[in-house]
C-alpha cells in the first residue's frame, strides 16, 4: 500500500516544479508587466500547491495544518499582490496599452477624479 503515495508524490512534485519553472520563464520572456503578473501569480501558485500536496502525501498527518496554512496564505496574497502591482503599473503607465480591448479602470479613475501619472514610460519601466 505504500506504492500509491509514492506514485502520487512522483507525479505531483515534478508537475509542481514544471509549473514553477514555466512561471519563471514567463517572468523573463513575456513582453509586458501585465503578462508577467499572470505568470507570477497563476503558475507559481499552482506549482507551489502541487509541490505542497505532493509533500503532504509523504509527511505524517500532523504536518497537514502547516501545509494548509501555507497554501491558504499563498492563495490570499498572490491575487492581492498582483492587483497592487498591476494598478501601480497602470498609474505610472509602465505597460503597453496596445493589447487592451477595453480600459475599464480609466473610466473609473476619471469618474473618481483620481489622476494618472502622465509621465512617458521609460525604456526599462517593466523590467
Amino acid at each position: 500500500m505504500t506504492a500509491l503515495p509514492d506514485v502520487i508524490t512522483a507525479v505531483l512534485l515534478p508537475a509542481g516544479a514544471v509549473f514553477c519553472l514555466l512561471g519563471s520563464v514567463g517572468l523573463l520572456r513575456f513582453p509586458d508587466i501585465i503578462s508577467r503578473l499572470h505568470a507570477a501569480s497563476k503558475a507559481q501558485t499552482l506549482g507551489l500547491m502541487l509541490v505542497l500536496v505532493g509533500t503532504a502525501v509523504q509527511l505524517p498527518l500532523r504536518y497537514a495544518p502547516v501545509l494548509l496554512l501555507v497554501v491558504l496564505f499563498q492563495l490570499l496574497t498572490a491575487p492581492i499582490t498582483g492587483q497592487i502591482v498591476g494598478r501601480t503599473a497602470y498609474r505610472v503607465q509602465a505597460f503597453d496599452r496596445g493589447p487592451m480591448f477595453r480600459d475599464e479602470l480609466a473610466d473609473r479613475l476619471a469618474r473618481d477624479g483620481t489622476p494618472v501619472d502622465e509621465r512617458p514610460p521609460s525604456e526599462d519601466a517593466d523590467r
